[in-house]
């Protein structure tokens, strides 16, 4: 089954998994709104799932899934590469993690390999995973503070990480405060810079 609203990229992948032999594509939604409803009757073996969805997000409709079809694997496939979302899809019961720039037939490699017990990542998502067991466990920052820090360590304005962590504006700049003053710094700049030497980021 495939939960994906950009219609573009639905039809393609769905033209690549009805012309691999072995696979068919038994449902196409554009939300999970749409596609909760058929969950049950159509019993799929695998779902891809995006994160940005209209209505419920694939990061909340893995629960939803996880109720009804237990024995489902569920597939992100998504642009979103930052580690709240990747950490909040694998702690609801996502069994692989996908990002949309993979070639297209890494996507049915990833079938498979879930369907038999695996654990699908592209390579950047993986690192990502692995990097994270090798933070500092001593940090005085939280783990939502932490994820706020290393988005601005690349870059992201304070509105694309509100979006991206599904926080509002104002929980961002409050994080950002308590950064600040955790790492007794006055700037973006130095907070970085301590965050780096202490290996928190």
């Amino acid at each position: 089954m495939l939960i994906e609203d950009d219609a573009t990229i639905r039809d393609g992948i769905a033209y690549l998994i009805d012309n691999t032999d072995g696979f068919s594509v038994t449902g196409q939604y554009a939300s999970f709104n749409e596609a909760a409803g058929h969950l049950e009757s159509i019993q799929p073996d695998v779902i891809l799932l995006d994160v940005e969805l209209p209505g419920v997000n694939g990061i909340e409709a893995i629960l939803e899934i996880r109720k009804k079809l237990p024995a489902a694997r569920i597939i992100i496939l998504t642009v979103y590469e930052n580690e709240s979302t990747i950490f909040r899809a694998l702690r609801n019961g996502a069994n692989g993690y996908l990002t949309k720039n993979l070639p297209a037939s890494k996507i049915t490699t990833a079938i498979r390999e879930v369907m038999e017990g695996g654990a699908p990542m592209s390579p950047g998502i993986a690192r990502m995973v692995i990097q994270s067991f090798h933070k500092s466990l001593e940090s005085p920052l939280s783990k939502r503070e932490t994820e706020v820090l290393e988005n601005i360590a690349v870059g992201k304005s304070r509105g694309k990480i509100a979006s991206e962590l599904f926080i509002d504006l104002e929980t961002v700049k409050t994080h950002i405060k308590s950064i600040y003053l955790k790492l007794n710094v006055n700037s973006k700049e130095e907070a970085l810079k301590i965050a780096r030497q202490k290996k928190i980021i």
